[in-house]
């Protein structure tokens, strides 16, 4: 008889894994790579940006409930394009060269701290229309952004040094524009901001045009996804701080609640609609992919929109604003309407069949704005035709996979 301890076999030490090297080529990655998540560092790069996107907010609620709105909305554009735009470019590159090496590492992290500076500066350009925060945050991030292309073209070769060189060269020479918003009088920043939004956009195209990156089609479908959830969430999160501090110094929760209720209806539904379908299959080419990019300005900026609507909403609703019911209202419809038109343009009318499903979200965002009229009503009111858009959605998705599961059956059968 054996003993137990000759029977079993004897432990070995585990191999130990492979340690990279601290700086590696920056070469771009496989399109179709298996298994391709977000990282951590994307992750933290998210978290930070929203903060910026939350100041933008801010400013958007003050100038609102102060009577500003045009300029208010005007500035929100501004800020908000610096950071959406900066965000784009990082995501889009990282999607085709994230090496995670330690020099790519840091300047990631570099660009964090740009965002940080321009998200400091935001006040200041609403409330006294300096924008040397915001542009000088900017240029962090953009020079940040020039560094991580010339070495992509530091290890690439014919097109593609080609492509990456173009990028550089074009971030770098719409620094020079970008400028105007510090050295031009103020009245002139908004063309300013006219002139170079095109310009920034036309970069890209310009760039990709003899060679596209091998950008991942389901790692940017989740990449816009996940920021889509933090803005939502930050949505919620402004809204929430808005109604508890006006039912706290005001105690006019009867008022609050229908703002509350419909404000979670309206971010539930923003949810649904987004995530209805995946994405990233429609997403096979350039051309689909820079409308679709480019088309999440508007559907974040609308989100964002929604939760300062809402805090405006709580303003009035408590007198702490002098804007009437319609305007506060209006606040929180026009940009929900915005959200369901931009979202069927860039997802759901890919998928819809038939004019039912097609009419769905357009019809709704329709039915928001009447919202608009039913005074302190308009809020509760839009977040229910934001969920009866959803339940017609889903209703009508389920009744025509029975019609096809029926007439496979009848065609098996027959």
């Amino acid at each position: 008889m054996t003993s137990s301890s000759a029977s079993e076999p004897t432990p070995t030490a585990p191999r130990p894994s492979r340690i990279p090297p601290p700086l590696r080529p920056l070469t771009a990655r496989a399109r179709h790579e298996q298994h391709r998540v977000a990282s951590s560092l994307e992750l933290l790069f998210d978290l930070c940006f929203v903060v910026a996107v939350a100041q933008a907010g801010v400013g958007l609620v003050h100038a609102v409930a102060g009577g500003h709105a045009a300029q208010g909305i005007l500035n929100y554009a501004m800020a908000f394009f610096a950071i959406w735009w900066a965000w784009v470019n990082f995501s889009w590159f990282a999607s085709a060269y994230d090496n995670d090496d330690v020099l790519y590492r840091i300047v990631t992290l570099v660009q964090i701290a740009g965002v940080l500076v321009l998200a400091a500066g935001v006040s200041r350009a609403f409330e006294h229309r300096d924008f040397f925060l915001v542009w000088f945050g900017y240029v962090i991030m953009r020079l940040a952004m020039a560094t991580q292309w010339l070495r992509a073209a530091r290890w690439s070769r014919d097109a593609e040094r080609r492509m990456a060189l173009r990028y550089t060269a074009g971030v770098l020479l719409c620094q020079v524009g970008w400028a105007g918003l510090v050295l031009l009088p103020v009245a002139d920043r908004p063309w300013v901001f006219l002139v170079m939004v095109p310009l920034e956009l036309s970069v890209p195209v310009y760039a990709e045009k003899d060679y596209a990156t091998s950008w991942h089609p389901h790692h940017i479908a989740e990449r816009y996804g996940l920021f889509t959830i933090i803005v939502l969430g930050e949505t919620i999160a402004a809204a929430t701080v808005a109604v508890k501090s006006a039912a706290s110094e005001h105690h006019a929760l009867g008022e609050l609640l229908p703002i509350a209720a419909g404000g979670l209806l309206i971010v539930f539904s923003a949810w649904w609609i987004y995530f209805a379908v995946p994405i990233h299959g429609h997403l096979r080419s350039s051309r689909e992919s820079f409308l679709w990019g480019y088309g999440h300005y508007l559907i974040l900026a609308s989100a964002a929109a929604i939760g300062a609507g809402l805090e405006v909403a709580v303003e009035q609703a408590v007198g702490t604003t002098p804007l009437s019911a319609l305007e506060a209202s209006a606040a929180v419809t026009l940009p929900t309407a915005l959200f369901l038109v931009t979202m069927w343009v860039l997802h759901a009318r890919h998928f819809k069949v038939g004019i039912a499903q097609q009419l769905v979200l357009p019809s709704a965002a329709l039915l928001v704005i009447c919202c608009t009229f039913l005074g302190d009503w308009a809020v509760l009111a839009a977040g229910i035709v934001s969920a009866l858009a959803v339940a017609a959605g889903v209703t009508l998705t389920a009744r025509r996979a029975a019609t096809l599961s029926g007439a496979t059956t009848a065609g098996g059968t027959a």
